[in-house]
């Protein structure tokens, strides 16, 4: 009898190990990449497979039609959210200007885009929320497409195809993002890596609308629209000196990008003039 106990108890842990192994060989993947690839790339292997591999288009023409197709419906979809939250804060400015008193919704919401869009607000009142609108506005749709193409090769970059990088954004935290092969001895700057391509886009413009390096190109566009001008991506190019260390020649690069590809920009276009009253 205590023989067939014994046999019994045995057998009843060899099943629950059995068990055990088959969940785990179910539910947990099993690595094996290339021990040299870092987290962060791993992270992101399917979002190298949901980007194109531009670099294989041998034709010219048709590899920037089809980097600026995929690009553009998603920097209109930023833009639109943008658009949104100025509309909104249009309609503070305008509560405040007549002398209305907000709700809490609206006091919530303005503090939400404060916080967002980094900048420092004490109180809500019509200079501040002007101030916020100063940041808390669009990106001409051909600017954010050029300088893609740029910062990026085309879509060919490491940094594009291995994390959603299309605009060289840095981060200064160990293990943040891609560590440059070309970074200098003391530095400890990486490429930013991002889940998406929506918020690599949406960090882009963001980056642009709040970072203290970028106060002319946001003071420029206020200047446009002070003056009921189209927020041009030929003026707005200028206030992007600060974006690379090559200053004036990096805009003088952009222009020239600009001016070559005005056909692939165009082909795509659509009316954005909702975007830029206000």
């Amino acid at each position: 009898m205590r023989t067939g106990r014994v046999g019994s108890s045995v057998l009843a842990i060899a099943v629950v190990i059995a068990a055990v192994i088959a969940l785990r060989v179910i539910f947990i993947p099993i690595n094996d990449s290339d021990p040299s690839t870092t987290p962060l790339v791993e992270k992101n292997q399917l979002g190298i497979n949901l980007i194109p591999d531009f670099s294989e288009i041998a034709d010219v023409e048709a590899k920037k039609k089809a980097f600026f197709d995929f690009l553009r419906p998603v920097v209109r979809k930023q833009n639109r959210v943008i658009a949104g939250e100025r509309k909104f804060l249009l309609s503070v400015r305008s509560h405040l200007e007549n002398g209305l008193n907000l709700d809490n919704a609206e006091v919530y919401r303005v503090q939400t885009l404060a916080e967002k869009y980094d900048y420092g607000m004490r109180n809500i009142d019509l200079s501040s929320v002007k101030e916020l609108l100063r940041r808390v506005d669009i990106i001409p749709e051909s600017m954010v497409l050029i300088q893609a193409a740029n910062e990026s090769g085309w879509g060919s970059s490491r940094f594009a195809r291995e994390g959603f990088n299309f605009f060289g954004q840095w981060c200064f935290s160990e293990g943040c993002g891609l560590v440059p092969q070309s970074r200098g001895d003391g530095q400890i700057h990486e490429v930013k890596v991002f889940a998406s391509v929506d918020e690599s886009i949406a960090s882009y413009m963001r980056n642009l609308n709040s970072n203290g390096a970028y106060r002319l190109f946001r003071s420029i566009r206020a200047d446009l629209r002070a003056q009921s001008e189209p927020l041009s991506a030929e003026k707005l190019i200028y206030g992007l000196v600060n974006y690379s260390e090559r200053q004036d020649a990096y805009i003088d690069e952009l222009l020239d990008m600009l001016r070559h590809n005005e056909e692939f920009l165009q082909s795509g276009n659509t009316t954005t003039t909702a975007f830029v009253h206000g």
